[in-house]
C-alpha cells in the first residue's frame, strides 16, 4: 500500500504485470536472470552475513565494471565516459 500511496502522490503511474506475462518487464527479468546465473546458481551460503556481502560485491562488478550490452558492450564507466565525451563534442 504504500508504494501505491508513494506512486499517487508523486503522480507515477502504477503498472502491474500480468501473472503469465514476464515479457510486459523485460527489463528486470534480464536482471533476474543475470542476478540468478551468475551469482545465485553459483553461490552457496551459509549466513545472512555471507549473503550480503556477496549480494554487494556482486552488485559493484555488476555496476562498474562489467560491460552492459544495453550499453553496446560497454562498461558503465566507459559508457558515461564516452556519452560525456560527445556531450562536450555536439
Amino acid at each position: 500500500m504504500a508504494v501505491l500511496r508513494g506512486c499517487q502522490e508523486t503522480r507515477i503511474d502504477w503498472h502491474y504485470v500480468a501473472p503469465g506475462k514476464p515479457m510486459q518487464n523485460g527489463f528486470i527479468e534480464s536482471f533476474n536472470g543475470s542476478f540468478r546465473d551468475e551469482l545465485l546458481n553459483e553461490t552457496l551460503f551459509s549466513t545472512l552475513a555471507e549473503v550480503r556481502e556477496q549480494i554487494g560485491a556482486w552488485k559493484e562488478d555488476h555496476n562498474r565494471h562489467s560491460p552492459h550490452s544495453s550499453l553496446g558492450n560497454l562498461r558503465p564507466q566507459e559508457f558515461a565516459m564516452k556519452s560525456r565525451l560527445e556531450t562536450k563534442a555536439a
